[in-house]
């Protein structure tokens, strides 16, 4: 592979990350080591590379477009603003529904996430014998982010369908490519 490829639209590549907040607090990673470290860490999660296509709406705006022109082995810090991740939060999306509506006997509790009747997780601000206040945002809709990157590599072959069984946007555990 010619050392000096740069990654362009279009091309199928692998990345490793850590996702933080702009405190450097980690809350995402496809690194087994730092989502230890971080106290982040889930059993049975396939840590790896995640895999997808350039500015194939796979990724959000902000790591999509901040990959461009990297080389293999390159490291970035992106800066990536809420309206490149995961948009502003809108308050129209905090929503008191009564608890009938939600199929729920009784009352949640107010941080718990839970499941509404159209399968939405979501996060329960507050709540009372008759009704609870859901927010139906992204939990991280509002923030800015911070993404480290390091393009691991390019994906030869997807065109094809060389690489069948593997999903745009799916983190890769162990896979010879």
């Amino acid at each position: 592979m010619d050392d000096s490829k740069t990654v362009e639209t279009g091309d199928y590549i692998l990345v490793d990350y850590a996702a933080k907040f702009e405190d450097g607090t980690v809350f995402d990673t496809s690194l087994k080591e730092l989502a230890k470290e971080a106290g982040i860490y889930e059993e049975g999660k396939n840590y790896g590379p995640l895999f997808f296509r350039v500015k194939g709406r796979q990724v959000i705006t902000g790591l999509d477009e901040g990959v461009a022109g990297m080389k293999v082995g390159e490291e970035k810090t992106l800066m990536i603003p809420p309206e490149n991740a995961y948009g502003a939060y809108k308050d129209y999306l905090v929503q008191k529904i009564p608890l009938a509506r939600l199929e729920l006997e009784t009352p949640p509790e107010p941080g718990e996430k839970i499941t509404t009747p159209g399968g939405k997780e979501v996060r329960v601000l507050a709540s009372d014998e008759k009704s609870a206040t859901l927010d139906f945002n992204n939990e991280l809709a509002g923030k800015a982010l911070v993404m480290e990157v390091k393009l691991v590599s390019f994906v030869g072959g997807a065109e094809s369908g060389e690489l069948s069984g593997i999903n745009p946007g799916e983190k890769l555990k162990e896979r010879t490519l």
